[in-house]
């Protein structure tokens, strides 16, 4: 996904924060509240939601509710800041969801059946991780391979893998073996900590999200990585033309995103405390809204960082709330369908910008 505003000149920027520009009439209102709306209007969604359940359950902004809220979305927001990443630069990565459902498996088979410690699971799944990012890299950047159909052989690709190491089989502590021995291994304490753990009040896979969110911030938005990133999501070949190594930047991309997964997996490893072979199948697709989502975020028609985090936080909150009410699961899938809808209302529908997505980029025209 590219994101490309053109046609933003200072006396538009002016009006665009809702001033007037020198020799400019002043907006209608009209206009003036459709920025409004585009701006905040995310936001003051994910506001109203929380005031409806607290209305409901005045419990549900208990300070251990909130951080079980980001607790539950850490792993979804760590692979939507990963699908994120490859937006930046005019791709998609669909192998996501395989990924952290990978690092899953891999986590369980070198602790339980490997018989070592945390440390070295981690290690192995990151090493794992860069493997399918620099997989990525070659199909999309020497292949010539387009983004979508690429990562999408790579899904089945590391699927495959996965079941092959694992025989098909969820890994636990104490399992019985092909050749009848048990398992020696099992799940270390260091590792569970990943999920189970806290530093003071906050757990710690609150601490992992929050931290990487504002790395990647930072790197987006204040440093030249994060400059050229965008700049190649703009105009790739302009991009090129300047000097700029283009598939290096691409290729640390899809790298970063295939370690986010990996780090995700990870986390849902520690949460479920075996290698669960269905692991990971359903965050693809949160991944890409969370991803999504953040174009509309602030109006800024562009993959960002928080945005990313908002969009995984406001998951969450619907997931919570809705079970917290009472509503059967399948609701958490309407919710999440109604997430996006809103989310492209304020991109597409209310926004002054026209936004064109192709294939896995996105171009606006303010």
């Amino acid at each position: 996904m590219t994101t490309t505003s053109t046609g933003t000149e200072p006396a538009n920027a002016s009006r665009d924060r809702g001033g007037v520009g020198p020799g400019l009439s002043p907006r209608p209102l009209r206009e003036r509240l459709s920025a409004i709306v585009v701006r905040w209007g995310f936001i003051a969604v994910t506001i109203a939601l929380v005031g409806f359940f607290t209305l409901i359950n005045p419990n549900f902004l208990a300070p251990d509710s909130i951080f079980g809220v980001l607790r539950l979305v850490a792993p979804i927001g760590l692979a939507g800041l990963g699908v994120m990443l490859t937006l930046t630069v005019t791709g998609i990565d669909l192998s996501v969801g395989s990924a952290a459902g990978f690092a899953v498996s891999v986590a369980a088979w070198t602790m339980v059946v490997g018989n070592q410690v945390g440390g070295v699971a981690i290690l192995v799944v990151m090493l794992g991780g860069l493997a399918i990012g620099l997989l990525n890299a070659l199909l999309i950047l020497v292949a010539k391979i387009p983004d979508l159909l690429a990562t999408l052989a790579t899904m089945f690709v590391v699927v495959g893998l996965k079941l092959l190491i694992v025989d098909g089989k969820s890994i636990s502590s104490n399992m019985s073996l092909a050749d009848g021995s048990t398992a020696a291994g099992r799940f270390t304490d260091d590792f569970l900590a990943l999920d189970r753990g806290t530093v003071g009040p906050v757990p710690v896979p609150v601490i992992i999200f929050a931290v990487i969110t504002v790395v990647l911030w930072f790197i987006l938005e204040k440093t030249k990585w994060g400059r050229v990133l965008y700049a190649i999501g703009a105009n790739s070949e302009a991009t090129r033309l300047a000097g700029i190594r283009v598939k290096l930047y691409r290729t640390a991309a899809y790298v970063g995103c295939s370690l986010l997964a990996s780090l995700a997996g990870l986390l849902l490893a520690a949460r479920i405390g075996q290698g669960d072979v269905s692991a990971g199948g359903s965050l693809l697709l949160d991944a890409i809204a969370v991803a999504l989502v953040s174009v509309s975020v602030l109006g800024l028609g562009r993959p960002n960082a928080w945005g990313t985090a908002l969009g995984a936080v406001l998951i969450g909150v619907m997931t919570t709330g809705f079970t917290m009410i009472g509503l059967p699961y399948y609701a958490q899938d309407l919710g999440k369908g109604v997430v996006l809808v809103v989310a492209l209302l304020f991109s597409f529908t209310f926004s002054k910008k026209r936004i064109n997505v192709v294939a896995g980029s996105t171009s606006s025209v303010g």
